[in-house]
């Protein structure tokens, strides 16, 4: 597949033109699995409007509630000691697709918040 200047691979799943592990479906998100699972933590979905938006614009979207509502749910079915909800915004924070989305993370003692840089850069 030829990668255009702005592909997303998160559209592409959507659309069902690169496939991804749907956990959850309905008019306006997906949630799936993220393609590092089992690389850091065993449980790592996303939750993803079906929308393109930045991450700012999601987390300011009226999708967004929805979203919110979405990811407690699967975090509490699939992580059922524990989740962690993230979001990165920007390279600093190691944000590395631009179609805003939340992390759903869990399935093991996640640890500290915050203790440096990440090993997997």
């Amino acid at each position: 597949m030829e990668r255009r200047e702005n592909y997303c691979v998160f559209c592409e799943i959507i659309g069902g033109n690169v496939p991804g592990n749907i956990r959850y479906q309905d008019d306006d998100l997906l949630v799936f699995d993220n393609q590092l699972h089992g690389l850091w933590v065993p449980v790592m979905l996303l939750v993803v409007p079906r929308r393109h938006y930045s991450q700012e614009e999601f987390w300011t979207s009226d999708e967004f509630a929805a979203a919110a509502k979405i990811a407690v749910r699967m975090g509490s079915q699939y992580c059922p000691d524990g989740y962690r909800l993230i979001t990165n915004v920007g390279s600093q924070a190691m944000q590395s697709q631009s179609h805003g989305h939340i992390h759903v993370i869990g399935g093991t003692r996640l640890g500290m918040y915050v203790y440096g840089p990440v090993p997997f850069a």
